[in-house]
């Protein structure tokens, strides 16, 4: 029998489970990769952003397993969304980023191109009798895409390896230990996350995908706002930025590209809105490092982009309401 008050508990449970197994995930992955001496803008697009994105991996994954397609992409494009808008907003309201020449012609490009690739190929009906869907095909592709972004980010330890990162270094065990433990721990708190969302959707018979865009996307980009919010208080810019614009690209060419490959993904109905609004928020994130002071996000633009935030939410229910 279904417990309303079980599944919420539940369901709050299996997102500090997440947050916790994440934050373990990253600091024994960093203290890795530190002994390899990579640098610091290297660090938050690779191994900081893989592990703020575990969250959405193991959700993704679950939801694709089970089948639970709108779910699955209302994740990925609503913690895209919310990661441009609220986490770089409340990170630049703390303090303002500042991003290097990199990240503003390539990174933040980087991004948007693996929104409007989703967005291509959800509407290639025009050239694939298969449109509408995301296919095994497309899959494979975002995750060609994701290995020709890791041969680009790994080419900056030749460029960029004099910054090297002001974070922890721990000794062999301890980084084994935290590194096996935040696997275990977001395997568990994945699957309480999803099979509760999902019960508590079917109770209040709210859409999976408004779920995905909403709860499942505040839920699982809870580290990367932990991580980023942190470094934008201890004015680590470099790490700011780059957990979130490496976290956008991990979760559409890595953890949609899989989950597509796992289990085809059909579009939910009112995709295109959501999936414009995340183009939107990308180009706007490039513009904003050309107006007020330059490569840099301002708090009164940080404001900007929160306030954007809230008209979408407004807009997405008035939409499906």
């Amino acid at each position: 029998m279904f417990s309303l008050w079980l599944a919420l508990i539940l369901l709050v449970i299996g997102f500090a489970i997440l947050i916790k197994g994440a934050d373990f995930l990253v600091r024994g992955a960093t203290s890795l990769a530190l002994r390899l001496s990579i640098s610091e803008i290297v660090v938050a697009l690779t191994v900081v952003a893989f592990g703020t994105s575990a969250p959405e991996l193991v959700v993704n994954t679950i939801a694709s397993v089970k089948g639970n397609n709108a779910a699955a992409f209302g994740n990925i494009i609503g913690s895209n969304i919310l990661n441009i808008l609220v986490i770089l907003g409340i990170s630049g309201i703390i303090y303002p980023i500042s991003s290097g020449t990199n990240t503003v012609w390539r990174e933040i490009p980087f991004a948007l191109l693996a929104a409007a690739a989703v967005m291509i190929m959800f509407n290639d009906q025009f050239f694939d009798r298969a449109g509408g869907i995301l296919s095994r095909t497309d899959g494979l592709i975002l995750l060609f895409f994701f290995v020709v972004y890791l041969t680009y980010v790994f080419g900056l330890t030749k460029t960029r390896s004099a910054d090297k990162p002001d974070l922890t270094r721990l000794s062999h065990f301890r980084t084994v230990i935290l590194i096996i433990s935040g696997l275990i721990m977001l395997v568990l708190g994945g699957k309480l996350v999803i099979d509760n969302a999902l019960d508590l959707a079917r109770y209040f018979a709210i859409s999976e995908k408004i779920i995905g865009l909403t709860i499942l996307a505040l839920g699982t980009s809870l580290p990367e706002l932990a991580t980023s919010a942190v470094a934008a208080f201890r004015k680590k810019s470099e790490i700011a930025i780059g957990n979130i614009v490496g976290s956008n690209i991990f979760n559409i060419f890595f953890v949609l590209g899989l989950s597509a490959v796992i289990r085809p993904i059909p579009a939910p109905a009112g995709f295109n809105f959501d999936l414009t609004i995340l183009i939107i928020a990308s180009v706007l994130l490039f513009l904003i490092m050309f107006t007020g002071q330059k490569r840099t996000l301002d708090r009164w633009e940080a404001v900007v982009m929160i306030l954007l935030y809230i008209m979408y939410i407004v807009l997405m229910i008035w939409f499906t309401g």
